[in-house]
């Protein structure tokens, strides 16, 4: 087998194994989250294209390439607009910077964009009810 191919059946390799880690850790997270579709591919390219690293492919211009299409797999700049793909990205990065007990509270309720996250946020601090609210609530108070 060449250079070539056996670099290609690696990465292929490699690919398939993290699609499937992808899968296993993350299936909640494109559970309704942003852009409408096939939320579970599209949660799939999102997470490869966040995973991504040099070392999966075999030089500079591979690795630009493979990121450009699983940015483009992810975003479906073909498919939504502009604004669209800002309120995605922004939504994404509002979640990764909350405490992980709010970010899996508002997985579970699956806003569709910031503002919606953020209401449902400011509807929990008002109501702290329940157990699980109660904990998400002190994150809230503590944080303002």
């Amino acid at each position: 087998m060449s250079g070539k191919a056996t670099a290609l059946a690696y990465h292929a390799a490699k690919e398939q194994e993290g699609l499937v880690k992808v899968e296993e850790e993350n299936y909640v997270w494109g559970q309704g989250f942003g852009l409408q579709g096939n939320a579970c591919s599209q949660e799939t390219y999102r997470q490869q294209f966040r995973q991504f690293g040099y070392s999966d492919s075999t030089g500079p211009r591979e690795a630009l390439s493979r990121l450009r299409e699983l940015c483009h797999q992810w975003l479906k700049p073909e498919m939504y607009t502009k604004e669209q793909i800002l309120e995605l990205l922004v939504l994404e990065q509002f979640l990764s910077i909350l405490p992980e007990e709010l970010q899996a509270w508002l997985r579970e309720h699956r806003p569709e964009n910031g503002e919606e996250a953020v209401t449902m946020l400011e509807e929990l601090e008002k109501e702290p009810d329940e157990p699980v609210q109660q904990g998400v609530s002190s994150y809230i108070s503590f944080e303002s």
